[in-house]
């Protein structure tokens, strides 16, 4: 996908600015999770999950609408048994498909994964990443040289919190190591998490934050393998959303139990895909546009490297390299 597609552009154009329709399905695969990170809210809030059933009715009327691709997340999805026929079943419907992983289970099941075109492994430090996740950097590790072996292209992400800052330059060498690409965003203090854990992972000290992503900004110029355009780095620096959000107009949210969601920060439930795929995102119309007009900004790099590219920003179009 790093390789300009003018078909691709083309098609994604007319679904989201003609027909304004979505061309990404960011599906919560599964309510489930192997870690229990102090600053996640999805393991704390299991919930029902659709049957394979329903999801693959859920792909065909995706296809049938002109979504061009399927994310494959929330909570844990290789804890998933059927996820390989989930992706297989995407793709035989024309589907892109990627998938958003902690990687425990990669060494173990990435043989199995050969319908995913984009694998996406989150490792949030090395020194820091026990105390994090709760476990070994080794486990995931693993998991990513088993893919690699397995003939999957990865991207690693990075979440800054205040026990990373400074191993960012770190991270962008590891992953040339591994021959990854990596992505950089800040901790977002999501509702439903105790203020003690923010307050220990929050980014406090600016200072510090400021010159660590400015390093990412120079390693970045240099030629490093970081996916994130110069603008979305420049925007992280300073914490401030610089951007017109279009992530409601880009994506379709999905919930485990098949609900439609605005966004990760606005995860009430609109609609529900189980009475129909189109009939969900037109009666989620009115919800979503006032979750737009209320909302204060955030800076996942999927929303705002995305919503750039949707504006025709030409740095966004020229040095963001992942979707």
């Amino acid at each position: 996908m790093r390789s300009f597609s003018p078909r691709l552009a083309a098609r994604a154009l007319w679904q989201m600015r003609i027909r304004k329709r979505p061309y990404v399905l960011s599906h919560g695969v599964n309510a489930r999770c192997n870690l229990r990170c102090s600053f996640c809210q999805y393991w704390r809030e299991p919930g029902g999950e659709m049957t394979k059933k329903e999801i693959f009715r859920m792909l065909d009327e995706a296809s049938s609408f002109g979504i061009g691709v399927y994310n494959a997340w929330t909570v844990e999805p290789l804890l998933r048994e059927d996820l390989p026929q989930i992706l297989r079943h995407a793709k035989s419907q024309g589907l892109i498909t990627s998938l958003v992983t902690n990687g425990l289970l990669l060494a173990k099941r990435a043989d199995e994964l050969g319908d995913l075109d984009y694998l996406s492994v989150s490792v949030d430090g090395i020194k820091s990443y026990r105390e994090l996740r709760g476990v070994d950097l080794e486990n995931a590790l693993a998991g990513i040289r088993a893919a690699k072996k397995a003939g999957h292209e990865i991207l690693i992400n990075c979440v800054i919190s205040s026990k990373n800052t400074g191993e960012l330059e770190d991270l962008v060498h590891l992953a040339e190591e591994l021959g990854t690409w990596i992505s950089f965003e800040p901790l977002h203090e999501s509702r439903g998490i105790s203020d003690s854990v923010w307050k220990d992972l929050g980014i406090r000290d600016r200072s510090e934050y400021e010159k660590a992503v400015h390093r990412l900004i120079e390693l970045k110029r240099s030629g490093a393998p970081i996916i994130n355009s110069l603008t979305y780095l420049e925007m992280i620096s300073s914490l401030k959303p610089g951007f017109k959000c279009h992530a409601s107009d880009i994506i379709l949210h999905v919930a485990a139990d098949g609900s439609i969601e605005n966004c990760r920060v606005h995860t009430q439930s609109l609609a529900n895909v189980k009475d129909g795929l189109a009939e969900a995102w037109q009666a989620s119309r009115i919800g979503r546009q006032e979750a737009v007009q209320s909302c204060p900004g955030c800076l996942f790099f999927g929303y705002a490297e995305n919503s750039l590219l949707y504006e025709f920003v030409p740095e966004v179009l020229r040095h963001y390299e992942w979707m």
